[in-house]
């Protein structure tokens, strides 16, 4: 079978005659489509039987900014890296057996936030947009609002049923998105003391960086970036020494690496800078790993220094070797942050080659443990106002141009394009020709309708790709506050446990749960 479709998925380069791509000849034979169609459905059908087994281990990717869109496109970009015409190409997570949709408004914001979005997705309620761990009665930015409303993540669930947990990132570990898996900050943005106003630290409020390592001690894994935050003011970064900006920040002058590595001294734990000294890591004699690879974000993957910096595919498989030896299991965060910078920078190039690493950080995971046992789900915190179309023909390079010209300027458009951002230039009063530039830059602006200095996130819904023990319970649409309940269901962790008595590794579903299955069975044998 998996021959077959490598057959398949390589019968589809494209061969171009007079600029026009010509598909594979066996596409107009409808034998084709019925006999693909037929081997989907046969696949389809193994379904049947659901996994519900317990779920030892928990992973969940979160793309931040990768709506359906973003998604698409970097399908189609994966493919075209490899020699095809892209469309027919499959991402890791596209081969997962349960999709769902979820709604990702915060609860004052109809256009999310990362920070109100991984509030509902590790907490599990939704959050004002820019709070992290906390619900909805917190106000941002007012500390006076943090205290007793405090909500925990499924991080600390997991590490409190015994399991190890980790974190890896491609932004600063501070940054909205992992910050909500330990932190309860009323503003997103204070990522050390020097990011904070006065009045916020005398009320006793406490930085990001500074909760990463009081609340929740001993995470077993943290890698990403957001080296200065950790120490003090002006000390010279050890990548980049004499640079200002990449100095430390701490107004307070801890130097909280440091107070890591002395508290972690006596149980196999290592802090890493680059990427040499992760890889040298023996994984089986390594119980904590902190992992601060930039003084901000890492870079970009196609700018990335392949020296000095590890790529996410790299962190995810040390990260889980590690994990992997608690025999009751983990739970690991993984974000790809900087497609949502990508987007936001009006780079749609830069944008969907994160998408694409993190995608093949998803089929690591994937050779690394087992559907078994492990409960892996693929999401996004929220979408983009970044779209492709103007009827390009198949096989078209998801960067090019459409194949027409706009009816009011008779210029040319490239397929990418954004709703706002900082793409919008005049030129000479009128939109600027794109034929007369490099479109295909790394870092070129895709033009937008409305200028603004950043593009901004889109409202719609995201995908929830999910596989592994009870991944049926992401279907349809949900709220995105849904998702971390049903990994702790999952998990027998959290507070819904009652199901968790059987010994065979099975779960004793709750009697409703049963009926659902039941009645699914039944339709499908009546259907």
């Amino acid at each position: 079978m998996k021959m077959m479709t490598l057959l398949i998925v390589c019968s589809y380069l494209v061969i171009s005659t007079f600029g026009k791509p010509q598909f594979p000849e066996q596409e107009k034979d409808p034998k084709f489509w019925r006999a693909w169609a037929q081997r989907t459905l046969k696949n389809a059908l193994t379904l049947e039987k659901l996994n519900t087994n317990k779920a030892k281990n928990l992973i969940l990717f979160l793309g931040d900014g990768m709506g359906i869109a973003t998604v698409t496109a970097a399908r189609i970009l994966k493919g075209q890296l490899s020699g095809s015409s892209g469309e027919e190409s499959l991402l890791e997570m596209d081969k997962f057996p349960f999709v769902s949709l979820a709604k990702t408004y915060n609860t004052n914001a109809q256009v999310a936030d990362s920070a109100g979005t991984a509030t509902a997705y590790l907490c599990g309620v939704k959050a004002n947009e820019g709070t992290v761990g906390l619900s909805a009665a917190a106000v941002r930015s007012q500390c006076n609002t943090t205290q007793g409303n405090e909500v925990t993540s499924i991080l600390k669930w997991a590490k409190d049923a015994g399991k190890s947990v980790g974190i890896v990132t491609t932004t600063r570990v501070n940054h909205a998105t992992p910050s909500a898996a330990y932190a309860h900050c009323a503003d997103r943005d204070w990522y050390s003391d020097n990011e904070m106003p006065s009045e916020a630290l005398q009320a006793g409020c406490k930085d990001i960086a500074r909760q990463l390592f009081e609340n929740i001690p001993n995470i077993d894994v943290v890698m990403g970036g957001g080296r200065k935050y950790m120490f003090p003011k002006n000390t010279s970064d050890v990548e980049y020494p004499g640079i200002a900006k990449h100095s430390g920040t701490r107004k307070d002058g801890r130097n909280l690496v440091q107070e890591w590595t002395d508290r972690m001294k006596d149980k196999n734990s290592h802090y890493v800078w680059n990427r040499q000294q992760l890889l040298s890591l023996n994984p089986n004699n390594v119980d904590y790993v902190l992992g601060l690879f930039e003084p901000g974000d890492l870079t970009y993957e196609l700018e990335r220094n392949t020296e000095n910096d590890p790529s996410l595919t790299e962190m995810v498989a040390v990260a889980v070797n590690i994990l992997k030896r608690n025999p009751r299991g983990f739970y690991l965060l993984v974000e790809g942050g900087r497609i949502d910078h990508g987007h936001h920078e009006g780079k749609a190039k830069q944008a969907l080659h994160e998408a694409v690493e993190m995608d093949r950080a998803v089929g690591r995971a994937d050779l690394m443990t087992s559907t078994h046992d492990t409960l892996t789900l693929v999401t996004a915190d929220h979408s983009h106002v970044f779209s492709f179309g103007g009827y390009t023909q198949r096989g078209n390079t998801i960067f090019g141009l459409a194949p027409m010209m706009s009816d009011v300027d008779e210029k040319p458009f490239t397929s990418i394009l954004y709703g706002n951002g900082p793409g919008y230039k005049l030129l000479n009063g009128g939109r600027e020709n794109v034929s007369t530039i490099d479109y295909q830059d790394n870092n070129y602006q895709a033009q937008a309708a409305v200028p603004l200095s950043m593009e901004t996130h889109g409202g719609e819904d995201v995908a929830v790709f999910a596989k592994g023990p009870l991944a049926h319970l992401l279907h349809g649409v949900h709220e995105q506050n849904y998702i971390p309940h049903v990994m702790a269901y999952a998990a027998c962790i959290g507070q819904n446990r009652e199901h968790c008595k059987s010994s065979s590794g099975t779960l004793g579903l709750h009697p409703a749960l049963s009926g659902i299955l039941a009645l699914v069975s039944v339709t499908r044998f009546l259907c």
